[in-house]
C-alpha cells in the first residue's frame, strides 16, 4: 500500500468516553478508539477504502486501525485518533513529568 505523511493529533470524543465506562474489552471500545479519521483526498492518496485496516507509523510505534472518513474538515493533511492504546501506541510516551503524554502534532 503507498505511504503518506500526515500531521497526527489525537483527542476525546463522547462514543470513547462512553465504550471505557462500558469497558475497555468491549468490542464498543475498539470500534470507538480503534480508528482513525482522514480527510477523503488523503484516504485518495493512501489508496484506502473507507472502514478498511492501515497501518499508522510514528517514530514511536507502530498501530494497526481502522480507517474512516473524517467527521470534521476538510483537513487535507490530518489524521485523528481518538485517545486510547491505539493513540497511545504512536505518541510520545515521555510526560515530561506532567502525567500526560503529547498527544498532538506527532
Amino acid at each position: 500500500m503507498t505511504k503518506i505523511a500526515l500531521n497526527l493529533i489525537t483527542g476525546r470524543t463522547i462514543q470513547q468516553g462512553v465504550a471505557m465506562e462500558g469497558g475497555k474489552e468491549k468490542d464498543a471500545y475498539t470500534k470507538a478508539c480503534g480508528i482513525i479519521e482522514l480527510d477523503l483526498s488523503d484516504l485518495k492518496k493512501l489508496g484506502a477504502w473507507r472502514n478498511t485496516n492501515v497501518r499508522v507509523t510514528s517514530q514511536y510505534g507502530s498501530v494497526v486501525v481502522k480507517a474512516i472518513e473524517a467527521t470534521q474538515g476538510p483537513h487535507p493533511g490530518l489524521a485523528w485518533i481518538p485517545m486510547g492504546p491505539w493513540a497511545n501506541s504512536v505518541t510520545n510516551p515521555n510526560t515530561y513529568s506532567t502525567g500526560m503524554p503529547t498527544f498532538k502534532g506527532v
